[in-house]
């Protein structure tokens, strides 16, 4: 079989990082021998991998943003590569692929490179020439924005749609969770409860999208809980008074009990601007929660308005606050069968496809020497 090694940098829990977890492990369990290469400090990721068999290695001493211009860092992932023999090397991030980017020409044995795309952000011409040129293979985990980054002449030879995927083992409808959990927020027997789940990031992730949207609404009587990495900060809260929201708005920062958390909610609102796969999105639509997002990046690519929940343009928060008040209108029959359709939709996207497929990429990239 191959043996792999998936490069991620930096600290947290994220997107990102979530699918690099996900990959990694799987691809173990697959019977790949799979080993990742992180931050001295990331002790969460070494937790999650603790019962797998998956080899860890060490190479970056993050200080943050300026770690990647430290070329000790590099060296250490160099003397890595070097060392273990690997078939393939995955850089999961911009930045990881930074790294490989840099100590690339120093390989003496070069083994092929994939990088991930993860969002819908097109490559500055720099990147597009001296970044991606060593990459064998470019995954980008939405085939919508694959297509739009191939007509744009970004490496198509080169590019492969590999969609992100959710463990559907622990993302499935538990009916008999929701009252507890409404019970264990404080949410009354007559309050609505909506839930983000995203990285406090209002640039990016639009979760001032969703207040503005929310402050339009002909009614108070509901709870909206954020949830992610700073998302109870002094930040948070004080964009929460700014829309004398504060009252109904719960920053529960990180959590490792999302899939627990999904189960009490009337609905998912999701504001981003920008997208690859939108991966909490579809861990919401496979718990069968009845969503409203906007259409970054490939959200459109599974999101289909009205049929398994309710799509916005992006920006666009007095479009949101009517679906808002659309979708908790609608009759139980209906709102059942937007939850069933979200479920099936959900089915498509396992992590259990997402790694077969790269099997599949590695076998081909075998076949096809250099």
């Amino acid at each position: 079989m191959f043996k792999v090694l998936n490069v991620i940098d930096g600290i947290g829990w994220c997107g990102t990082k979530e699918q690099t977890y996900l990959i990694t492990k799987y691809l173990s369990e697959k019977g790949i021998e799979s080993h990742i290469a992180l931050s001295f400090q990331y002790e969460y990721m070494v937790k999650k991998l603790k019962n797998t068999s998956v080899k860890i290695h060490f190479f970056e001493d993050y200080k943050g943003g300026k770690s990647r211009f430290n070329p000790l860092n590099a060296l250490r992932l160099r003397k890595i590569i070097k060392e273990n023999n690997y078939d393939f090397v995955i850089a999961h991030s911009s930045h990881a692929f930074d790294y490989i980017r840099f100590i690339y020409p120093f390989l003496k044995r070069k083994p092929r490179i994939i990088a991930l795309k993860r969002s819908n952000y097109f490559p500055n011409i720099f990147s597009r020439r001296f970044k991606f040129n060593v990459a064998d293979k470019i995954v980008v985990t939405s085939c919508k924005i694959a297509k739009e980054f191939k007509e744009r002449g970004f490496c198509p030879e080169k590019i492969v749609c590999i969609n992100s995927g959710i463990e559907l083992k622990r993302f499935f409808p538990k009916p008999e969770l929701r009252e507890k959990v409404r019970r264990e927020l404080g949410v009354k027997e007559n309050e609505y409860l909506f839930i983000n789940v995203a990285n406090w990031q209002p640039w990016r992730k639009g979760q001032e999208v969703i207040l503005k949207a929310l402050k339009l609404l002909p009614f108070r009587n509901f709870k909206m809980l954020f949830v992610g990495l700073d998302t109870d900060s002094r930040e948070a809260k004080t964009l929460f008074r700014r829309y004398g929201l504060e009252k109904n708005c719960i920053g529960l920062g990180f959590r490792s009990d999302i899939d627990r958390l999904l189960q009490g909610a009337d609905l998912f609102l999701f504001g981003s601007y920008s997208e690859g796969i939108a991966g909490a999105l579809l861990q919401a639509m496979a718990t069968g929660r009845v969503v409203i997002s906007t259409d970054a990046g490939g959200i459109p690519e599974y999101l289909k308005d009205s049929y398994n929940g309710f799509m916005v343009k992006v920006g666009d928060w007095e479009g949101m606050s009517k679906k808002i008040i659309k979708a908790i209108s609608i009759s139980e029959e209906e709102r059942a069968i937007i939850s069933k359709r979200a479920v099936e939709t959900a089915k498509r996207y396992s992590i259990e496809n997402t790694v077969s497929k790269y099997i599949e990429l590695f076998q081909e990239l075998k076949t096809n020497s250099r």
